[in-house]
């Protein structure tokens, strides 16, 4: 029985804090060493200690990591690289050939997009965008044989979409596509794809998992094996890996993920409930509320609904500035996922790359990463900011 089948047994809680983090046999350190080393001693030519040589191909500290997300995520196999984005490349260097064709989200987050339609454009890959909540959209996008991806957010960024991985999942299996469920915004605490049948979960690592604005990293969880080497390989020959301390940084994070993510979904909620009907707002993206388009689907395939939303101003994109501009708990900066709340404008900041296309995000709307502070002295930093551009 390998770790993760041990490990599943297990309620997710106490999986975060142990999978992956035995306690140094020398010391008794309850806490795992960093092995901040480049380069490992042989006992002969060959004779590699725990399979470990140079740290490109392998880290303790980053296997520990990669241990942790695969039992997190219930898959077989995990892997921990530089970034979210370094960890999307390696997918897709792994799994197509030029002539193939990946189908993805009609709003998903402006990094993906560019690097599925401009980078892998350059090497032959083609691509077509669909609103993944229309089935039969998606049926008549996908090309039997020569569509080889599937990628879907759920929940999506910043407009906030639900997908039914479940349904998708078979609808890509039909046309013998791999199934990537980007997982980043609700995290494998609320959401698990691969149960789901999801073939791939892409995160970035930087965001929930990290959960303190610390570190940049990204993963891939799978479980087949086949792409699994090649992912593998992808990971060796290219080395976009994260470094030890990141890694490290990143199991500490996840420790505390369900704790975080209880409080982040709880705050959002208050906050998408308490926001409805305001006067200075057109609309709000959050699927814990029952108006959203999304909700039922929400809640059947997520424990909970996340401490993401978007907002759309009544007054257009002045008025969005301003409000952005205008908040002082909510810090005005990309990213998001850390303990502290966050607001973007995703227009000129995570969307960029899509203005002016099909893709472009409205120029009115506002992205909140809603963070574990009290929520009353969230909701009157809002309040405040939202009474200076009504």
């Amino acid at each position: 029985m390998t770790e993760t089948e041990t490990m599943s047994e297990q309620h997710f809680e106490t999986t975060a804090i142990h999978a992956g983090q035995e306690f140094d046999p020398t010391t008794g350190a309850i806490i795992p060493p960093i092995y901040q080393t480049s380069t490992f001693v042989q006992d002969g030519i060959g004779g590699f200690r725990g399979g470990y040589e140079y740290a490109r191909g392998g880290n303790p500290t980053r296997s520990s990591l990669e241990t942790l997300l695969a039992a997190l995520e219930g898959g077989a196999h995990g892997y921990s690289f530089a970034s979210g984005l370094a960890a999307e490349d390696a997918l897709l260097r792994a799994a197509l050939e030029p002539g193939d064709h990946v189908v993805l989200g009609n709003d998903v987050y402006g990094g993906t997009h560019r690097l599925i339609n401009t980078i892998h454009k350059k090497s032959g890959i083609l691509n077509d965008t669909v609103e993944m909540m229309d089935l039969d959209a998606v049926r008549a996008a996908v090309i039997p044989g020569t569509t080889k991806i599937l990628w879907l957010e759920t929940p999506s960024n910043p407009l906030m979409k639900i997908s039914d991985v479940a349904a998708l999942a078979e609808i890509g299996h039909a046309a013998g596509a791999i199934v990537v469920v980007d997982n980043t915004f609700a995290s494998p605490y609320l959401q698990q794809p691969l149960a789901l049948g999801a073939d791939v979960v892409v995160h970035s690592t930087t965001k929930y998992l990290g959960g303190h604005s610390d570190v940049l990293g990204g993963a891939l969880v799978l479980n087949d094996g086949e792409l699994n080497e090649k992912v593998g390989y992808q990971q060796f020959a290219a080395g976009a890996v994260s470094g030890p301390m990141d890694a490290w940084l990143t199991v500490r994070g996840i420790k505390t993920l369900a704790v975080r993510m209880d409080r982040h979904s709880a705050n959002a909620q208050a906050i998408a409930e308490h926001l409805v009907g305001h006067p200075a707002l057109e609309r709000i993206y959050y699927p814990g509320l029952e108006a959203h388009p999304g909700h039922e689907l929400a809640a059947r395939q997520m424990s909970g609904f996340g401490g993401m939303l978007s907002v759309q101003l009544v007054g257009g994109p002045s008025a969005a500035r301003r409000f952005a501009e205008s908040t002082k708990l909510f810090s005005l900066a990309e990213s998001l996922g850390g303990v502290e709340s966050l607001i973007g404008y995703p227009s000129e900041m995570t969307h960029a790359s899509v203005r002016g296309t099909a893709l472009e995000v409205p120029e009115n709307l506002i992205r909140l990463s809603v963070g574990i502070e009290n929520v009353n002295d969230l909701l009157a930093d809002l309040d405040e900011a939202l009474a200076a551009v009504s």
